[in-house]
This record gives C-alpha cells, structure tokens and sequence, in this order.
C-alpha cells in the first residue's frame, strides 16, 4: 500500500501508458513529490520525467483561477475578471441566440484529450447530442491508425504488452516511447537483460529510443509501407513465413506472396531512401525469431497513405505466425477491451444520426467556411472548447487563427494556462486537473481500468469539465439523466452498465486487469467477420474514402512528395519533455527543450549554407516558419525534423509549426497528416 503520506491516482494525459500514480499530498489544496504505483504490474513505479514533476502544473504562478471576459479585440489580450455563474450565462445566451438565428449545427462544441478521463473528456458529446449540435470526427490522433489496424485485425486490441519481457525481437515502428512512452523502455530493458532480447527501431530520423537500439532503419517519411513489403518479399522467398499458420488465420496468403514478388528489397529501397542490405538484414532478423514483438507507434500513420502503411505493417506477424508464441505478436491499441457503455457520459441514447459531422483535424477550412468542410450545413458561429488547443495543435493552424478571430464567432475556452487557443476567445474558463476531480480511466498501452478520485481542492475558481456542461444544460433547458448526476455518480454507473466492479470496489482495489478476460493473440480468431487476418482488406467497411485504397499491402504513393519546389520531407513529431501542447508552460520542461529547432542533414546544411545555430526558414503554399537550425546526420538527405508542438509564440515570427503542415484528410476514413508535408529550406 501508498505510504501515508502519498495518496492513490491517474495520470489523464494523452499518453497510451495511462500510468498508475501515487501522490504526496502535503496539505488540502497542495501536492508535492509524484511517483509511479510501484505494485502496478505495468506502471512497476515508472513514470515520465513529466509528470514526475507535476507539482509545477498544479501550482504554476501561471495557472487560470478566474474566469475572464474580453474587453478588447480578439486577440488582443484585454480581459476582466467575472463571476462563473456570471460568465456561463454569457455563453449559454450566445448558444441560444446561434441557435436561433442559425439553427443547432451552427454550434460546434469542440475537444479530445487534454484528459484522457471518460467523465470530464466526454461529457461534452452529452450536450452537443441533446442540443443537436454539430457533431465532431474525433480525427486529430488516431483515425489513420485505427483504419488501417481494423482493416486486418477487426478489433482495437492485441498483445498484453507485459509480454515484451518475454519477447527474443522487439521492433518499435513508428514511435519513441522514451519520450512518449516511457514504460515500454523499462519493459524492453528486462527482456534484453534476461533474455538477450534485439531492439529495432524504426523511425525517419535518430530518436532518443533508437540511439538505444541494435538496428535503426530510417526510411523517408511516408514509405514505411514499402519497406514492410519487402520484409514480406524476404519472408516468404527464404522461408521465413509460416504457411500453416496463415492457412487457418488469414485470408489470402497464396495472392499476397504473389503480389509481393516483385516488391523487392531493391524496390523498396529505391522508395525507401535505405540499403537494400539493411532491408534484407531486418527481415532476416525478424523472420528467424517466433517471439517477435512489434509495438507500433502512431507516427507512421500520419501520412496520406497512414492507413495503408499501418495495415501492410500489422501484416507481418501473421505471415512469421507470430502471434502464436508468447511474447510474439503485435500491439497498436488495447482500447477495445475496455467495453464501457457510455450511453450516460456521452448521451447516445440522444444521439441524432442525421446531425452533420465536422472534422476536428479540419477546423481551419472549416471556420474558413470551405464548402467541402463545412458540408451542407451552416457556417460556425459558437464553439466550447475543451481539453485542447487547436491554434496551436491544428493542421493549417494559419487557418485556425483566422477563423477563431472571426467578429461573428462566439468561442468559449475552458483551460487550465492561457493557451494560444485561449488568446483568442471571447470568455475563458479556469479547469481543474486531474487531483481536483473525479474520473474514469481506460488504456491503449496497457491493460487496467482505474477510477482516479479528487485528492486536493482547486485554486481559485476552477471548475471542472463535467461541471461547465450540466451548468450551461441547466441554461439551456438541455434535459438528460447525465447532467443530474456528479462525477463520481457517472463513473460508478458507467462501471456496473459495462458490468465491471463499482466505482468503491476500483477505487479500494486501485485497478482492475481486463487483459485476463481477452484473447490477446486472437488464437479464436482475428475480430474480422470471417475471424481471420485480412490480407486483402474490404476498405469500404473501414471508410467512406476507400476508393483508391491498394487492395494488397503496398507503396501507397500519395503523399505530398518532395518536388522541385519543394524538395523537403518534414516531420513534426513529439518533444521529449512536452506532451502535445501540455507541459510547455513549465519552466523545467521549457529548459530542458531550449528552443524550436530545426534537425537538417550536415549535407543539406552545407548546401544551403545554414550553420549551427543560426536561422532557417521553412514554406510551403501555406506559409513559412523560421527557426534555429542544428546540424544532425541521425536522418536522411532531404528530411527535416521540428520535434514538439510549441506555443507559436516560441517561433521567432510569432508562426508555429503547424502553418506548414496540410488539414486535408488521409484516406480512408479522415486523420491529420502531421508527417506528411513538403517544404522549401531557405537560409533564415
């Protein structure tokens, strides 16, 4: 049990660990030291530097207590405190008054996952779906992925990522769980000290976790499907594959070795940027090897052919019948095994089918009032915003600023620190965090289901998410079982529909494993209709834009490949002390990041005379950054990293990094193409 002194909890963030904390709370309203359960038997006392640290969020200087009203331009940052009840009645009057004039679509309330918690993430669809607001396509993170997981496997689960310790070949595809993940390195760490265990990582440029690898592959960004097919060309040609297994598990393994005989190691490396040694080394390494663990990041997939880069990747455990062995396998996501009914939460028993659908990923065009983003329906004219920054995080966020400046938009934000978002609304709203409220927590990286209690007070005025919504329910005549409930009264009800142990029972017992229930290697069957791996998915029940979706694993080309215009590939992926936009206001992780930084190879440097230090800018049609430039050879020649989401105020122009990156959605079912943008490089 905790010490004392320290008291149980949760950590929300967008993070697939989910990670079980413990928490010293040194007074009613003040915590101080944060450390991971060390009796979780997936968090074993590990946790990020972030969030070990999480005492500097809780009590930052910086830190919104007071809801304020603007009193200047939109953006001009002129505010005055008022009252919360004060300032929920302002923004329920604009809601009525949109809905009036404009009718219910025209208010788009808008979130994901500044928390990860069911109750106080979700409850904002409770309201949209009385009111008949304008629904959202939750896009941003994980559609590209999802789509192209489901497309073979059928179902959102897979390996118990515990088995990594088990595991001879670990392969991390697409992530870098030592900035991102943290807990996947310490489970790695024991399968290669007590079993000798290869780490292959594989990731357009040199990661903290590839620097700890065996073997790093580091394709160009967008061709990680090629590379996957040559693997598989390598696989069946030298024997590797398991013909056996593939005859009872998958669909189509005669057609797919035919369709793969002349995707080529040399083939792929033409496409890929790397050796065909290399290529042919890996698969030979991954084929003699039956306990082989590919843990797959969501980096790949956030490209125009993501989907298509995702399936033809979770194909390789199948053809080697991986799946078969302890410690062999694949995860993506664990999601699905949680089966929550949050019919109360989310209010689906209100749920109007025929209400329009906005992309979240496409909030630029869409404020913009592009006709093809907008649908049939009306222009936006009222927003909520919560547990997200889209000024900052949004493709085309040039668009974004644009269209949140808007005269006859309504925006109100409910935050924690004066996000770019935040700047620019009309009323913002002080949050509590995650020791300040009660909630419910599920995993895609790990297994348990944990309930996280409130453990200290807020400050100031701070209310919570589920809070903002019954009250602005309560104004708007929203009626619902949902708004009558607390938090906690949500959580234990939620828990017994989905015919899990009550909110008491979790939270004494502090969590409960769900993995045990599962057939985590689908040794009865994949989640597919047929119960078998889909080689040769039917992309149309996976989304709407399948049409030129490859029938067989393959080289998607429909990326926005380099030109002469624009001859880079840039990737923005993660900052090891950030997560998203969260933890840039804290001064620590902001010491340890530095700056916004551009990683460009020594070559290209030479060539366009950029040195150590100085300046760069990047552009594309959108616009054009500028930042600082270090020399970096850990990536190919014509690839350039700007790693985290910065506040755009970081930027030497005042212009983030998401101005460059393109809001059109990947097929086939939508989702950002954050590594998937076409730049020129100038010397700054």
């Amino acid at each position: 049990m905790p010490d004392s002194t320290f008291v149980p909890s949760v950590c929300p963030h967008d993070c697939p660990s989910t990670c079980a904390l413990e928490v010293e709370r040194i007074a009613p309203n003040r915590i101080g030291r944060v450390r991971g359960a060390p009796d979780n038997s997936y968090t074993d006392g590990v946790i990020c530097a972030k969030v070990s640290r999480y005492a500097e969020r809780v009590h930052h200087p910086d830190r919104l207590t007071k809801p304020l009203q603007r009193v200047g331009a939109k953006g001009e940052g002129k505010w005055r405190e008022i009252p919360f009840d004060a300032a929920l009645d302002i923004v329920a009057e604009q809601f009525a008054r949109v809905g009036r004039d404009h009718g219910p679509e025209a208010v788009w309330p808008y979130y994901y996952a500044g928390t990860m918690g069911h109750v106080q993430r979700d409850g904002i669809e409770r309201l949209r779906n009385v009111m008949g607001y304008s629904r959202q396509a939750t896009t941003i993170c994980t559609a590209l992925a999802d789509a192209g997981w489901l497309a073979g496997n059928g179902v959102k689960r897979g390996a118990d990522p515990r088995e990594m310790a088990l595991s001879d070949l670990i392969v991390v595809w697409g992530g870098n769980p030592v900035a991102t993940q943290v807990n996947v390195m310490s489970w790695i760490s024991r399968a290669r000290k007590e079993r000798g265990a290869k780490l292959v990582v594989v990731d357009p440029y040199r990661t903290g976790t590839a620097e700890r690898a065996d073997l790093h592959l580091a394709p160009r960004p967008g061709t990680d499907g090629a590379l996957a097919c040559a693997v598989m060309h390598v696989l069946f040609k030298e024997g590797y594959a398991d013909r056996d297994y593939m005859a009872r598990y998958a669909d189509a393994p005669d057609e797919l070795e035919r369709h793969l005989a002349t995707r080529t190691p040399a083939w792929a490396a033409s496409i890929t940027g790397l050796d065909e040694e290399a290529i042919v080394g890996f698969a030979r390494l991954y084929g003699a090897v039956k306990r082989s663990f590919l843990r797959l990041g969501y980096g790949f997939s956030r490209s125009r052919n993501g989907s298509a880069q995702m399936h033809a990747v979770s194909c390789l455990p199948v053809v080697t019948g991986a799946w078969a062995h302890e410690g062999g396998g694949a995860l993506y996501s664990n999601s699905a095994i949680y089966r929550l009914d949050k019919t109360l939460i989310e209010g689906r028993d209100r749920l109007d089918p025929g209400v329009r659908v906005l992309d979240m990923s496409r909030i630029g065009p869409v404020l913009a009032g592009e006709r093809d983003a907008l649908g049939a329906g009306p222009q936006v004219h009222a927003m909520l915003i919560q547990n997200t920054n889209p000024a900052t995080v949004a493709p085309e966020s040039g668009k974004v600023r644009a269209g949140l400046l808007r005269d006859d938009l309504f925006v109100c934000v409910h935050e924690q620190f004066m996000t770019d978002t935040a700047r620019l609304a009309d009323i913002v709203l002080p949050a509590t965090m995650m020791l300040e409220h009660d909630d419910l927590y599920t995993a895609g990286g790990q297994m348990h289901l944990q309930v996280g209690a409130r453990q200290i007070d807020p400050p100031g005025d701070c209310r919570e998410n589920h809070e903002v919504i019954r009250g602005l329910a309560r104004r708007l005549g929203a009626e619902h079982p949902g708004f009558d409930m607390t938090a906690w009264e949500l959580v234990d009800a939620t828990l017994k529909a989905s015919g899990w142990p009550d909110a008491a029972t979790l939270r004494d017992k502090r969590w409960h494993d769900c993995i045990a229930e599962t057939d985590s290697h689908f040794l009865q069957g994949f989640g597919t209709p047929d119960g078998r791996f889909h080689f040769k998915p039917d992309w149309s029940r996976v989304g709407p834009n399948h049409a030129d979706m490859p029938p067989l694993p393959d080289h998607f080309d429909v990326i926005d490949a380099a030109t002469d215009e624009h001859p880079y590939r840039l990737v923005a992926p993660p900052a090891r002390q950030f997560l998203n936009s969260s933890f840039t206001e804290t001064p620590s992780a902001r010491k340890r990041e530095g700056r916004p930084t551009a990683l460009v190879h020594p070559e290209d440097c030479g060539r366009l005379g950029l040195a150590d230090g100085g300046l760069v800018r990047i552009g594309n049609r959108r616009g054009s950054v500028l930042v600082h430039v270090r020399p970096f050879d850990g990536l190919q020649a014509g690839v350039v990293v700007v790693e985290g989401i910065w506040p755009n105020d970081c930027f030497v122009e005042g212009r983030g990094i998401n101005v460059l990156t393109g809001a059109d959605p990947g097929p086939p079912l939508g989702g950002a193409v954050f590594h998937d943008t076409a730049v020129w490089l100038r010397a700054g």
